[in-house]
């Protein structure tokens, strides 16, 4: 999907028009620039802001799921300037999730997941994060998180859905 975005806005770039912006808002975020009140302009409330009075930032959280595969997560100083733009979505982030973790910790890492279902043998909860839209060849694949009835991870894994 993010290869075919590119493609239309090389196109589209090409025949000088720019509407890339519209097509993907968070390429005009500008970090060191832009502020809190252009973002919610741009992009609305969020799903949940994340503050971290250590720090003194807060973050806020713009999930795509269920349908979509990306999860951004903006950081802004105290001052409201933005900081940061992150899709969440990624290997990097995959690979902090840890056994013993909580469900808030993994929440604050990826975002909230496209699916939550609870199996009743395994006594376990396991979220999903689509991570690939996938096209009419390949199905579209998840990252998954396992928890324990307490809420504690207990394993990470990958699945692709079938086509029906």
């Amino acid at each position: 999907m993010k290869r075919l975005l590119a493609l239309i806005c090389a196109a589209l770039s090409a025949l000088g028009l720019a509407a890339c912006e519209e097509l993907d808002p968070y390429r005009a975020l500008r970090p060191g620039s832009s502020t809190a009140e252009e973002v919610r302009a741009r992009l609305g409330p969020p799903q949940r802001e994340w503050p971290d009075a250590q720090e003194g930032t807060t973050t806020w959280e713009y999930s795509h799921q269920p349908e979509g595969a990306e999860c951004y997560m903006l950081t802004f100083a105290a001052d409201g300037v933005l900081i940061a733009v992150d899709q969440v979505l990624n290997e990097a982030r995959f690979a902090r999730i840890q056994p013993g973790m909580d469900e808030e910790a993994v929440s604050r890492l990826l975002g909230r997941p496209a699916r939550n279902e609870f199996f009743a043998l395994k006594q376990e909860r396991v979220w999903s994060w689509r991570i690939e839209r996938g096209s009419t060849i390949v199905e579209p694949t998840f990252f998954t998180v396992s928890f324990d009835t307490a809420g504690r991870v207990v394993a990470t894994g990958r699945y692709t859905q079938p086509r029906p």
